[in-house]
């Protein structure tokens, strides 16, 4: 698992048939989408740019991922 992404968020079995060579999106990725998801759907945070909500998201993402590697 990389400390910079969390691994994957939704891994597949080992030698899957499916989707061979596919890993999907990271845990960062997934943090971070589901973050700006409900920035971007709070109309009090409407003001924000998408780089800003992005970053923001990103930043909460980091933020899961150190504290999640806390023993």
């Amino acid at each position: 698992m990389s400390k910079e992404t969390g691994g994957t968020a939704f891994p597949l079995p080992n030698e899957s048939e499916t989707c061979a060579g596919y890993e999907g999106m990271t845990l960062r990725d997934y943090f971070a989408a589901k973050s700006m998801q409900a920035t971007q759907s709070n109309p009090e945070w409407n003001h924000w740019s998408t780089e800003q909500h992005a970053e923001y998201a990103y930043g909460v993402a980091d933020a899961m991922l150190a504290e999640r590697g806390k023993p």
